[in-house]
């Protein structure tokens, strides 16, 4: 019966604390300068550096750095975007390619529109009288 009790305990208490310490560390342990953070204070910033020696965190918080312990971290809200240069090139090799089209059009419709009498100048001559 006391072995039952045990085994009970350990399966509703310690085992699922468990899980979340190794969680909590695996999170700590991938964190990186460009992720947004949230402290334990509900401190929002961007983490700026961190020292593993000391296990503190640096944070630019609009502007202000500061400096907390590694375990202030109380959630990743964002981790930094780490795109492929390869790939971010080919998008804007891409977009350039469309754009030149589109600028071309773009001249041909303001050459129509440089040929258009300003009506707009007219009709405030023929108001005021």
């Amino acid at each position: 019966m006391i072995v039952v009790l045990f085994a009970l305990m350990y399966f509703l208490m310690i085992r699922p604390q468990k899980k979340q310490q190794q969680k909590r560390r695996d999170q700590l342990s991938k964190i990186k300068p460009g992720d947004q953070v949230v402290t334990i204070g509900r401190l929002h910033g961007v983490i700026d550096e961190i020292n593993e020696a000391d296990k503190t965190v640096t944070l630019d918080c609009d502007g202000i750095y500061l400096v907390f312990d590694l375990s202030a971290i109380a959630q990743v809200k964002q981790p930094a975007v780490t795109a492929p240069a390869a790939s971010a090139t080919a998008t804007e090799s891409a977009n350039a390619s469309g754009n030149q089209s589109d600028d071309k059009t773009n001249e041909s419709n303001s050459d129509q529109t440089d040929q258009k009498p300003d009506s707009s100048a007219d009709d405030s001559k023929t108001e005021d009288k």
